[in-house]
């Protein structure tokens, strides 16, 4: 396991052996802290990677995954999933069919109505 200091902060690289090879494999606690240093420091994706020492393509990829997971968490209310939100949707769009119909009965019965009052 590596672990280096950018600035104030400490990163953990652990690196795994897969076949004969090393692969590099990133704890979540590494990801999440690669990704909010792209989020706070304004500087690019590249730029981060660089200086981490990882592939831009690699964090660029852990960013999309970020920002994906916080626009369907955020997307509803809280802790509303979307199947839920789907089945909130047919629901009201069907009762909101069912008071139309409602309405246009009402219209007629008043309409029936004020002629018997005239007669």
């Amino acid at each position: 396991m590596d672990t280096w200091r950018l600035g104030s902060e400490r990163f953990q690289r652990k690196l795994c052996q897969v076949g004969s090879k090393y692969t590099k494999r990133y704890s979540d606690e590494y990801k999440r802290d690669a990704i909010e240093l792209v989020r706070s420091s304004g500087r690019t994706v590249t730029d981060v990677a660089r200086e981490l020492g990882i592939s831009s393509e690699s964090l660029r990829g852990w960013v999309k995954k970020a920002r994906a997971a916080e626009a369907a968490g955020s997307a509803g209310p809280a802790g509303v999933s979307a199947d839920a939100r789907d089945e909130e949707l047919k629901r009201l769009r069907k009762l909101t069919l069912e008071q139309a119909k409602t309405i246009e009965i009402l219209k007629k019965a008043t309409a029936f109505f004020a002629k018997e009052t005239d007669r």
